[in-house]
């Protein structure tokens, strides 16, 4: 994969750039501010890029609000954020729309380079992923008005799986649950959150989209 990397800790860009390099990629430039970032992304036009949020000059939301634009411009542009803090407000921005390619990893929490990896490739190739605690802490922001009232608690435990980027398999595992029960707790989160089946749309995504955006 080609990657633009915006990390203003100048050893954790270059054990970025090192790590990436190492697994056969290419890291076509590694910049530490948003401003950068920008410049970089529309030069290069990368497979995926990492950011970090708090960069300077403010060290508050540089980052996110770069990712944000940077996606407007083009949705579908792949960004995976990675960072110590969840920042609610700008990281819904983030998740808004329909056209996938984004993640949200906090630093702290990931524990193997592996999946750190994994992540950065599931980005890449258009899907979401966000870490649990990423998830907690926006469904804690959200009401349950509209459409969200008739889940279930299991419901939204499946919901919040969903978010995180799980598959019936690992929802499965992770729940207790079989893989037909799965597959039932989501056709019905789908037919209350009024999705019907679609095409051109990913039906998973816009399901933890509209829990969000309620």
């Amino acid at each position: 994969m080609r990657i633009v990397i915006a990390e203003d800790s100048a050893i954790l860009r270059q054990g970025l750039v090192e790590l990436l390099g190492l697994r056969g990629h290419e890291v076509v430039a590694a910049v530490k501010d948003a401003d950068d970032l920008r410049v970089a992304v529309r030069e290069h036009q990368p497979d995926v890029s990492i950011v970090d949020i708090r960069m300077p000059p403010t060290h508050t939301d540089e980052g996110l609000r770069a990712a944000i634009d940077l996606r407007a411009e083009k949705p579908g542009c792949a960004i995976l954020v990675f960072s110590q803090y969840v920042e609610t407000n700008y990281a819904k921005q983030l998740l808004a729309g329909e056209a996938g390619a984004v993640g949200y990893l906090l630093k702290d929490r990931v524990a193997e380079v592996s999946d750190f990896l994994t992540a950065l490739e599931r980005v890449a190739a258009g899907e979401t992923v966000l870490d649990p605690e990423v998830v907690r802490q926006l469904f804690a922001t959200t009401g349950h008005a509209g459409p969200l009232a008739e889940l279930t608690p299991r419901e939204r435990e499946i919901l919040g799986l969903m978010a995180q980027g799980r598959s019936n398999s690992a929802i499965a595992a992770e729940a207790f649950l079989s893989a037909g029960s799965v597959e039932k707790y989501v056709t019905s989160i789908f037919g209350k959150l009024g999705l019907p089946p679609s095409d051109g749309h990913n039906r998973r995504v816009l399901a933890v989209l509209r829990y969000l955006d309620s």
